[in-house]
């Protein structure tokens, strides 16, 4: 009989500490000092453990905070979702390091990292959703995450759990610093096609020039089946947002977008995301608050298309933006059109999207082949965990 069928399953209460942390605000932040934690940071800045602090509280702060010990797990016990609430970071630091008292301190002793992973997996999770309180926002009780059972393997079993997942993850890591890092390239890429070297004869033109305003829109009808079309927030495309019948709207007409026309969003409360169309959205309907425009004959869409992902255009719309919060901050399309940027010939045109295209293309390859790892990471964890795969036999194959 393998090692791994004789594990036993108990309640995290059984097999350690659960503490909650104690307030801090952002307020409280010092260069150097006492380490601490804030839950919003494992949300968005740390993996499954970490060695580094990335803020610090003034050091007299310290007996009178909640102080996670090297091996602890650090658990953010509320979220904007379900997924996200519960996700855990293991501390490795050398120090003690304060905790915000929206989260939990996890004192036990199983491998951190072993741990960690736990929380993050799918055997973690479909227990979790049985405990989570939903407002506006998720949370989780202390009370409940202690009822959360957790596999108690022999020590040396979870470091090979930790050993074959860690692979994993190493791997992801690579990835996708290796995309960030041509992200990078991108945004430098990009940011020339503002700039002019001396003696370039590229003419500076204005977006009125390049691209016209469209102000035809088509009657909806009930029974006619028509799909939806967003910006995205990010102003790297459309999103598909479903299909609705022509009765189903508050609006009595849309525009019909086409293929290589630009898109653009008035309401501007954060970037004011612009595109192009590409060619699975031509024939879907956009609100009236995204005003479309037919590009010149001697403009490529594809240039088009990278000039709108520019920082520098988001700049320019965000500089002639009018109104407050309250009253919904817009931008006038007129505006837009009064943007100058340089307009080289079209040839030039058309070698510069072919190499921003290549960029992007090979960011996209990488991204896949981490979500696909990702993915795989999951099914290996929680074949781990459960049991249907022998730690014996695991491979970092995935």
């Amino acid at each position: 009989m393998s090692e791994q069928s004789e594990w036993t399953q108990k309640a995290l209460s059984e097999v350690g500490e659960l503490t909650r942390g104690r307030r801090f605000t952002k307020n409280d932040y010092v260069e150097s000092g006492l380490g601490c934690i804030h839950y919003a940071q494992i949300h968005t800045d740390f993996g499954a453990i970490t060695r580094e602090p990335l803020t610090f509280l003034a050091e007299d702060s310290r007996a009178r905070m909640r102080l996670a010990h090297p091996g602890d797990l650090v658990i953010a016990a509320t979220s904007e979702n379900v997924d996200d609430v519960g996700k855990a970071v293991a501390w490795l630091g050398d120090d003690d390091v304060a905790v915000h008292d929206d989260c939990y301190i996890f004192h036990h002793g199983f491998d951190p990292a072993y741990v960690s992973y736990f929380f993050s997996s799918s055997l973690f999770h479909s227990q979790k959703i049985k405990y989570v309180s939903e407002t506006k926002v998720v949370r989780i009780s202390g009370a409940n995450l202690g009822m959360i059972e957790i596999p108690v393997p022999p020590q040396q079993v979870q470091e090979r759990i930790v050993e074959v997942v860690g692979a994993v993850d190493d791997q992801i890591t690579a990835l996708d610093d290796e995309a960030g890092a041509l992200e990078g390239v991108y945004r430098a890429a990009t940011s020339l096609l503002w700039c002019t070297a001396e003696g370039d004869e590229a003419e500076s033109r204005f977006l009125g020039d390049v691209m016209h305003l469209d102000i035809v829109r088509t009657p909806m009808e009930a029974g006619t089946t028509y799909h939806l079309a967003g910006v995205l927030n990010t102003g790297k495309g459309l999103v598909d947002k479903g299909a609705f019948d022509g009765a189903d709207t508050e609006y009595t007409a849309m525009n019909v977008l086409r293929e290589n026309q630009v898109v653009m969003r008035k309401l501007t409360a954060w970037e004011g995301p612009i595109t192009v169309v590409p060619a699975e959205f031509d024939g879907f309907v956009a609100s009236n608050e995204f005003p479309t425009f037919t590009l010149a004959a001697d403009i490529a869409p594809g240039w088009m298309k990278h000039v709108c992902r520019t920082p520098r255009l988001w700049a320019e719309m965000q500089s002639r933006v009018v109104g407050t919060v309250q009253r919904r901050k817009r931008l006038n399309p007129d505006q837009l059109l009064a943007v100058a940027l340089p307009v080289p010939s079209r040839t030039e045109q058309e070698q510069a999207t072919e190499a921003l295209d290549a960029i992007e293309g090979q960011i996209a390859v990488i991204r896949a082949e981490a979500t696909r790892l990702r993915q795989a990471r999951a099914r290996l964890l929680a074949g781990l965990l459960d049991r249907t795969i022998e730690i014996e036999s695991a491979e970092l194959e995935v």
